[in-house]
Parts: C-alpha cells; structure tokens; sequence
C-alpha cells in the first residue's frame, strides 16, 4: 500500500484537508437550499451513498432504522468508507462527512435524487445534524468517529473486538437538527416509496418510534 498522502488521489473528495468549516458553515446557514423537504431529503442522501456501492458491486442491502428519540440510522453491506494508513501507519479515512463531494456539490450536471433535487453528498446530512456518528468497518479494520454540526468530535477510534470477522459496511446514525424535523416524521411506507428508484439496493425499515 502506498502510504503517502501526497500521492492520493482525489475522486470525491479532496484527502488534503480533514475539515472545511466555511463549506460546513454555509450549508448551516442555507438550510432550505440544502436540505429541501427536511429529514427525508437528508435520508436520501445517505441512502445514495449505499446505493452507490450495491451497484458498484451489483447488488445491496440497506437498513433505515427510525429512532424513538428522533434521530435515524442507515445501515449498508458495502465494502466500507474508503480507509488508509499514512506515513506514519495511522488509519485516515476519506473526509466524507466534513468537507465537499467534489462530484456533486455546486455542480450543475449532479444527480437528482429521489426527491426531485440535487445530490450534494453527505456534509449536508453532518453539517445539519445535531450530531452524526459514523461506524465503518472495512476488510483491514473497523473504525467510528462521532460529529457534531459537521466537525469531527472525537478521533477516528477502532471498534473493539471488530475488524477481523471479515464483515464490512457503513452505518451513519444522526440527529436532524430539530427544524428539520416534522412532528411526526415520515412513515415508514412513505420512506420505502421514496427511496424505491434504486434497482440494486434493497431497502428494509424499522419505525422503533413509539
């Protein structure tokens, strides 16, 4: 494995920095813009990501779990959040959550999800969530990492006892903030509805809501 940072290349997002608080700030304080309709805007931007690796390798499982406390998890079956070691022999994954999807935010031609707007990736959903924590488990090890409001509060920590069972996956458990949440949230017919138009990932969702 090469482990200089120099040398990596960016695809979708940029390995340079860990953070871009203007970026984060500015999704903050365009709410409406980023995050039309709210949580299930946020939700559909998750699921893409998932949808994203089943087609990747021809096929997916994804699990939406709505939260008694109001917050929502996705889980997926993919290979895991991009993770590498650098010079030094520490794991750095690639800043997903905290800096721009270089495919899709501010791009003119960037898919349209489910919803009818624009994919802007997944610093819209940290950056408008009271906090986020992001699990990833990848065929070298397994990591989690806790944000808030898009920065990063904690250290990428490995997950005890995990990372050798050669399972891998993501799951991203957030918090919307609370204007962005209805007062009784999507249903979970509504949800399977709207997130059907991925033909190679298969949706299941838990409403744990009481």
């Amino acid at each position: 494995m090469d482990r200089s940072m120099a040398s990596w290349r960016n695809t979708t997002h940029d390995w340079a920095g860990s953070v871009d608080a203007d970026h984060l700030a500015h999704i903050r304080e365009n709410q409406a813009e980023f995050a039309p309709g709210g949580l299930p805007h946020l939700l559909l931007e998750v699921v893409a990501y998932a949808a994203d690796e089943a087609e990747c390798v021809g096929g997916g499982r994804c699990t939406i779990t709505l939260h008694a406390d109001g917050s929502v998890s996705v889980a997926d079956e993919g290979r895991g959040t991009d993770t590498r070691l650098d010079d030094h022999g520490r794991p750095v994954k690639k800043p997903i959550m905290a800096t721009k999807d270089l495919r899709f935010f501010d791009h003119p031609d960037a898919q349209i999800l489910p919803d009818g707007h624009p994919r802007r990736g997944m610093s819209v959903v940290a950056a408008l969530s009271e906090w986020l924590v992001h699990t990833n488990r990848r065929a070298g090890g397994a990591w989690f990492q806790r944000y808030e409001h898009g920065v990063p509060a904690t250290d990428l920590t490995p997950v005890a006892g995990d990372g050798t069972t050669g399972t891998t996956g993501t799951t991203v458990h957030f918090s919307p903030a609370e204007s962005l949440r209805a007062a009784t949230g999507p249903t979970s017919d509504e949800l399977a509805a709207l997130t059907t138009p991925w033909p190679h990932l298969s949706i299941d969702v838990i409403d744990r809501r009481a």
